[in-house]
């Protein structure tokens, strides 16, 4: 259920854009990293693009690259920088941060975006029916990965007059999301870890929330099924929605929560790509 007041209605001029800022997106060579990556490049902002899949070498059979995101960033208005991080690796995420802090001294948005649990053909099922090996994808290449992301981010984040951390996550009223108890227990971890951030940041002027997308129109979704059924959503629609939240002077009023995108379209007024507002 989204936890917004709809009559709370916020337009956010695109025209004020994110010229300033820096943003890092985790997990964005494709899907709705991808979208959000693409979304700050509309914007303006500088935008660091992580994944494992670079035009040297590639984990995913789908395409897409970090330098691929990093190109239409740039060519949209923005900054694209391609860094091939495995998120799994805290090495690698320590390097991605400290490069951060030494060409631009801080850091005004993270998206916690990055999660392996495409990676086996996704179905529900009972418990004993599902792969164990969902849980390291879910949760190592996942919840885990997005603490390790905001807990290296937070010094870049604290020095922000006003640092945002969004965390891609999903949420709904069926008792089990998606049949599959390892994908309910990682994106509940994930609601409640945007809760935890939210607490600790607070006096710092850090705002933290949980994003939850509808049925996204990914290359791995598109992938699998002939034909996207309606009241879909691009991956470009949830990145309009970190741009709403990252354009909101106000945004610290969202903290701990887990948002919805359909319902930040209309609150804050933004579209699809093709002009609707999909749920």
């Amino acid at each position: 259920m989204p936890l917004l007041d709809a009559d709370t209605r916020c337009v956010v001029s695109y025209e004020d854009r994110l010229r300033d800022a820096v943003c890092v997106v985790t997990g964005a060579a494709r899907g709705v990293g991808r979208g959000i990556a693409l979304a700050l490049g509309d914007a303006g902002a500088t935008v660091y693009i992580t994944d494992r899949d670079s035009r040297s070498g590639s984990v995913s059979p789908l395409p897409g690259t970090i330098e691929d995101t990093a190109d239409d960033v740039t060519a949209r208005g923005g900054r694209g920088i391609p860094v091939r991080v495995d998120h799994t690796v805290d090495a690698q995420v320590d390097a991605l941060f400290s490069q951060v802090e030494a060409e631009h001294g801080g850091l005004h948005l993270l998206v916690a975006n990055v999660f392996a649990g495409n990676e086996l053909p996704f179905r529900g099922g009972p418990l004993w029916e599902l792969p164990i090996a969902w849980w390291d994808l879910m949760f190592t290449a996942g919840v885990r990965a997005h603490l390790i992301a905001a807990h290296r981010a937070a010094g870049l984040l604290r020095a922000s007059s006003r640092g945002l951390i969004v965390l891609t996550s999903f949420s709904d009223s069926t008792p089990v999301m998606a049949g599959n108890a390892i994908y309910d227990l990682a994106m509940t971890a994930t609601n409640r870890l945007a809760h935890s951030l939210a607490h600790d940041f607070r006096p710092y002027g850090v705002t933290a929330l949980a994003l939850s997308p509808g049925f996204v129109r990914t290359e791995a979704v598109m992938t699998a099924i002939d034909e996207a059924p309606p009241d879909t959503q691009s991956p470009e629609y949830v990145g309009r929605a970190v741009v709403a939240l990252a354009s909101d002077p106000d945004v610290t009023r969202h903290t701990g929560q887990v948002l919805h995108v359909g319902a930040l379209a209309k609150v804050y007024d933004f579209t699809d790509i093709d002009g609707t507002q999909p749920p």
